[in-house]
């Protein structure tokens, strides 16, 4: 049985965080497991209380599951704070956790911001460095580079800056690009290939990054390469998308299973 070790934060709603990685795993035949960063209290409307675990806590929870389990491919999402970034680096080199894809989360859908500056100075020093690949949206991807991206030859030169902090692959999700396509690049840092597919007019979205990153390292832990990985993601996520569930009063979930369901 292939497994998945997902760090990231937990979402009451269902939708995003944790609870999406988790479904998304087990969509991809994939057991999965995890450590909670963080409890928010959330809906389809937005966050509105939110808690960090201690980074001890988070240590203890990776560490338990690594002791145990054994780990194929590694999903990092929301971390919250500094400390629980170094946390989490100083695990992934003392345990060796393998394959980790960083969801380089910084503000929810809703606006509501998840990590402070120093958790993001400290993710570019410590975390991106020990990452596999790193799938930044557009606009993590400029917090990221330093770099304002207006153009297709401004996503390729941020994910080469991106890629400059530590050596990770990079994939640039287009989803918060205009156009009547979705393109995804992915830098492996000699060469760059576009995963394009056409864009959804879509309501019920929320989740999407967390999903993406998560059917990345499903693939990967199934053993597929990072451009088979990336194409796989794009059309799960395509799907799930197409599929969403209208759920709740705001951005309803994906359909993370809508491969498999029956709809009637």
């Amino acid at each position: 049985m292939r497994t998945a070790l997902t760090i990231a934060g937990s979402d009451s709603s269902g939708g995003a965080g944790i609870q999406a990685d988790l479904k998304t795993f087990a969509a991809f035949g994939v057991y999965g497991t995890c450590a909670v960063t963080a409890i928010t209290a959330q809906n389809t409307t937005g966050i509105t209380e939110m808690s960090a675990m201690s980074a001890d806590l988070v240590t203890a929870q990776i560490e338990a599951v690594a002791g145990d389990i054994e780990i194929h491919a590694t999903k990092i999402g929301m971390l919250a704070t500094a400390a629980i970034v170094e946390a989490v680096a100083a695990a992934i080199e003392e345990l060796d956790l393998p394959l980790v894809v960083l969801d380089p989360v910084m503000v929810s859908t809703s606006g509501r911001r998840l990590i402070d500056e120093d958790g993001v100075k400290t993710m570019c020093a410590e975390l991106i460095p020990r990452a596999f690949l790193v799938t930044p949206n557009l606009p993590e991807a400029e917090v990221l580079s330093g770099l304002s991206i207006a153009s297709p030859d401004d996503v390729r030169e941020a994910a080469r800056r991106i890629h400059g902090i530590g050596g990770a692959l990079v994939l640039m999700t287009g989803g918060h690009a205009t156009g009547d396509a979705i393109v995804d690049v992915l830098f492996d840092g000699h060469a760059f290939t576009e995963f394009s597919a056409p864009r959804l007019e879509a309501r019920h979205t929320h989740g999407t990054g967390c999903t993406h990153a998560s059917a990345v390292a499903a693939c990967l832990a199934l053993e597929m390469t990072p451009h088979e990985a990336a194409r796989r993601a794009q059309q799960y996520v395509g799907g799930a998308i197409r599929h969403g569930l209208a759920i709740g009063h705001g951005q309803g979930p994906l359909d993370h299973f809508w491969e498999t369901r029956r709809y009637t």
